[in-house]
């Protein structure tokens, strides 16, 4: 397998854990996310152990790009935050499994286990946290420009890509604020992201 965490002792320490299965190997491990893919074509494991917080690339962009890359090596994603967006995101992504960070080191090794038989696994707290989650209050064109504008795109800029006016940019952008709950265009994509509605 393929361990991919930023924090070295964490990463040494998981790696340490893993390697006392066993029917467990770990052939390599990489800091950021930018190394998952170039390592497991080097390696060709067969389970990626991922962080979701990865510099470079985060844990989803990168179990994405492995899948397309090779395939047949299944993801697992850690998380220390249990978000309901990170689940959507992870299963749109296709990952195998997603665990929380204080799941027990047996959860972990049978969790790995789960997905290298061609199972997959969510952890219980991220499940129920994706079922509390009520559906996205905002409308697709919303959306729409809550996500170009969250790409760094101006107003202006989301306007002439969606074929809009400047003023309806800006009147689905006070929407969406409003709808939120949120204190400005900024706040309103940071609920939108974490809820996984963009």
């Amino acid at each position: 397998m393929l361990v991919a965490e930023d924090v070295r002792i964490l990463r040494e320490a998981l790696c340490e854990l893993l390697g006392f299965e066993s029917d467990m190997v770990v052939v390599a491990a990489v800091e950021s996310g930018d190394r998952v893919v170039p390592a497991a074509l080097e390696h060709r494991p067969d389970i990626a152990v991922l962080d979701i917080e990865l510099p470079g690339m985060d844990g989803l962009h990168a179990a994405a790009e492995l899948r397309e890359k090779l395939p047949d090596c299944r993801t697992l994603i850690l998380t220390g935050v249990a978000r309901p967006g990170n689940l959507r995101r992870g299963i749109a992504a296709q990952v195998a499994g997603f665990m929380v960070k204080d799941s027990r080191p047996q959860e972990l090794a049978d969790a790995i286990r789960t997905v290298a038989a061609g199972g997959r696994v969510i952890d219980a707290a991220l499940a129920y946290a994706a079922l509390d989650a009520a559906g996205s209050p905002l409308t697709d064109r919303e959306s729409d420009v809550l996500r170009l504008t969250a790409s760094g795109a101006t107003p202006r800029e989301v306007a002439a890509r969606l074929h809009l006016t400047y003023g309806t940019v800006r009147n689905y952008l006070a929407s969406a604020v409003t709808k939120l709950g949120a204190r400005n265009r900024v706040d309103a994509i940071r609920i939108a992201n974490e809820a996984g509605w963009l």
